[in-house]
């Protein structure tokens, strides 16, 4: 370890100074922030954390969760998810950053079968680093919508997804923010449907949803049509820079003229536009070597398409295998 660097998990001790300067960075993103991190330990979640530091300054940010399945699946499938990628400050050095990742390795080898950063900004850069470290990289597309100017964002949409948005609101369709627990409940159920039909991987509980609302952690744009929710997104808001599509559902194909999961989408993009944040963020488009219907469906809306990829270090290479076989099989 370099003679001035420290690493630890106090990442309460980091001044409110001292994140926003870490926050100014390139890397940075909603969830690698205090309330994300909050908000995961609130839901019970099993988290990480690690926070190098010089003598000056704050250096990096490294912040997960230990996702796994109850009972005797838990043992193929324990995984430590960084989401959105790790805070670097411009000036931590190569060695700082692999210092990070040898720690990390392991704090985590004992407990999941692997480390995966699930990277939503442009890390090309550190890509050397994270490969002298044990990990590979994945690729991976997302796609980045530019929200500054509501006239330019609507000519890059495709004539028949504005179109359709358009429909569903002279239909009768409205877009309204969250009230109460009965409406989260409402577009919940809508949301289950699509994963266990379609999506087919595991769904937070509804208290994940309930306790992101009540912490004001994420906007709910949901979609109303004759007094009933038909659809909606959940959308956290990182300061003015972007907004996120976590997670999108919609009754589509139910009701004439009216496209919810379309409706929903250009919700959190009007807003963007509407309030001065800068970008819409997919939050995934799959992997470019694999046909992915969502990936046509983000297109449509005019982001440009990125590839900031993944990467991996897999800890237990003989339950990873096994692994990726009971995840094939269950998705069957």
């Amino acid at each position: 370890m370099t003679k001035t660097l420290t690493i630890d998990a106090n990442i309460e001790n980091i001044s409110s100074i001292e994140w926003k300067t870490l926050l100014d960075s390139k890397t940075s993103n909603f969830f690698q922030t205090p309330e994300a991190i909050s908000f995961f330990e609130a839901v019970g979640l099993e988290t990480f954390k690690l926070v190098a530091r010089n003598e000056s300054q704050v250096l990096a940010v490294l912040a997960g969760i230990i996702q796994k399945e109850k009972g005797v699946k838990a043992n193929f499938t324990s995984r430590a998810i960084i989401f959105g990628g790790p805070i670097f400050s411009p000036e931590i050095e190569e060695e700082e950053i692999a210092e990070l990742l040898d720690i990390l390795i392991s704090n985590l080898k004992s407990r999941v079968i692997y480390i995966e950063f699930r990277n939503l900004n442009d890390y090309s850069a550190y890509k050397n680093i994270f490969k002298k470290s044990g990990f590979e990289y994945h690729p991976h597309l997302n796609f980045h919508l530019d929200c500054q100017d509501e006239i330019a964002m609507k000519k890059r949409m495709s004539s028949s997804k504005l179109r359709q948005v358009k429909k569903s609101l002279k239909a009768g369709a409205q877009i309204i923010e969250a009230k109460n627990i009965d409406q989260i409940e409402a577009y919940y159920k809508i949301l289950e449907h699509l994963y266990k039909t379609k999506v087919k991987t595991p769904l937070p509980h509804l208290d994940f949803f309930i306790t992101l609302w009540l912490r004001n952690t994420a906007k709910f744009f949901l979609i109303e049509f004759e007094s009933e929710i038909i659809g909606g997104i959940v959308a956290p808001i990182f300061e003015s820079q972007t907004i996120y599509e976590w997670f999108v559902c919609g009754k589509d194909g139910v009701f004439k003229n009216v496209y919810p999961s379309i409706l929903a989408t250009w919700a959190a993009m009007d807003f963007a536009s509407q309030n001065n944040i800068l970008r819409f963020d997919f939050m995934g488009a799959g992997k470019p070597d694999e046909d992915y219907g969502v990936r046509d469906f983000k297109s449509k809306f005019g982001g440009e398409l990125l590839e900031h990829g993944r990467f991996c270090h897999v800890t237990k290479p003989f339950l990873f295998e096994v692994g990726k076989t009971a995840v094939k099989i269950l998705k069957r």
